[in-house]
């Protein structure tokens, strides 16, 4: 007879539910091993709804394949709201065979796990381009066209030009066939992983530049106008890295 250990060895190599061995292992009666079938029926479960998620967040690229588009590249920003810091845009292409369990609105997850998603997708994907328009860049532009322009370059980026775009509520002046989706960074594995990828760049970026510019927070807001960031730009004044043009930064500038 098997031991626990052996048994909690062979479960980590079982992936099907009528998989004999686990029939098997569910007829043990050892207590040991009821909690080690218990565990695995909850991962698997675990397993199953980020399958069922990945798949029903491909719909749009089965659709595009579906009608002849092959290389379809899904495009988002991050960083349209902060007070300081770039936007920045990326623009990645995932191949049909893709699968890459957790995908999703780069906002909805942690930090670790964004680090992860984003290894996994430059490993997998097709191409991966990346737009970053600078705070002085967004003042010139304002922030609407300088999303615009962050995207156009991620696209621009890309080693594989893309023969379809699916793209996170903008449309582009562009001749190429898009889509514009709202809210697709939660529905589209392609627009998620561009917005991972846009999400780790930038956080990459602040916490640079929180280095040179350390009265600001910069590694623990990103950018963006928490209280701590207020205050510090009450205390200091704004740096190079600031919004001109963004509010309370333009009152300096009155």
């Amino acid at each position: 007879m098997a031991t626990i250990k052996e048994i909690k060895e062979q479960l980590q190599n079982i992936t099907e539910i009528n998989h004999p061995q686990l029939k098997m292992f569910e007829l043990d009666k050892r207590v040991g091993v009821q909690k080690l079938v218990k565990q695995w029926h909850r991962e698997n479960e675990k397993r199953q709804q980020l399958v069922e998620s990945f798949e029903k967040m491909s719909i749009y690229e089965n659709k595009m394949r579906k009608e002849g588009f092959q290389f379809i590249a899904g495009v988002d920003e991050v960083g349209r709201g902060p007070l300081a810091g770039p936007v920045v845009a990326s623009a990645v292409i995932l191949p049909e065979s893709c699968y890459i369990p957790g995908l999703n609105d780069s906002k909805k997850l942690s930090e670790a796990k964004r680090e992860e998603l984003y290894e996994q997708i430059q490993q997998q994907a097709v191409a991966v381009g990346v737009g970053i328009l600078t705070a002085s860049e967004i003042d010139q532009w304002n922030i609407y066209e300088a999303t615009k322009k962050a995207m156009l370059q991620g696209i621009q980026q890309l080693n594989v030009k893309p023969d379809f775009l699916l793209v996170d509520a903008m449309k582009l002046d562009l001749p190429i066939e898009q889509l514009s989706i709202i809210k697709g960074d939660a529905t589209s594995i392609s627009i998620a992983a561009a917005s991972i990828v846009a999400k780790v760049t930038r956080d990459r970026l602040m916490k640079q530049y929180a280095k040179k510019y350390p009265q600001y927070g910069f590694q623990r807001n990103m950018g963006y106008g928490t209280s701590e960031h207020i205050e510090a730009l009450q205390a200091e004044g704004p740096c190079e890295l600031h919004r001109k043009t963004f509010a309370p930064i333009k009152t300096f500038f009155q």
